[in-house]
């Protein structure tokens, strides 16, 4: 099993990415089922069959990894010109994770299981996630 890394592009918080869940695949035209956020990427990752319904996408805002959606299944897309793309199929439920500091990249980037961030438990508040995103953003977790 290996997770995806990727930059949540114009999304600044969590609460944001969960008012657009519903919304997004039909920015992308896509019709997958009512159940499932989607996201469309450039390029098919050549580890597909380590990804699809075994591992997650870590969302990338403002800098720090902090959340997570369970990768259902990878699906090819062309458009109309005859370009290719990869719809990345998600479950709807986000997780948010511990915060960690990442930098900005292009594209996204594998993540191996033992360098995702751990999951906040359900018991973590609003507090605690804004304390630990200040917490790694000073490099002391």
């Amino acid at each position: 099993m290996i997770h995806m890394v990727k930059l949540c592009v114009g999304v600044a918080s969590v609460e944001e990415l969960e008012s657009y869940r519903d919304e997004r695949a039909h920015w992308w035209d896509a019709d997958y089922g009512e159940d499932v956020h989607v996201h469309r990427t450039r390029m098919m990752p050549k580890k597909r069959a380590e990804m699809e319904n075994l591992s997650s996408i870590y969302w990338v805002m403002s800098g720090t990894i902090s959340c997570r959606q369970r990768i259902l299944r990878l699906a090819p897309y062309t458009n109309a010109e005859g370009k290719h793309y990869c719809d990345i199929i998600m479950a709807p439920d986000i997780v948010r994770t511990v915060p960690y500091p990442k930098r900005p990249f292009q594209g996204w980037r594998y993540l191996r299981p033992e360098d995702a961030p751990p999951d906040m438990d359900s018991n973590d508040n609003e507090n605690s996630a804004e304390l630990a995103a200040e917490l790694a953003r000073m490099g002391l977790i």
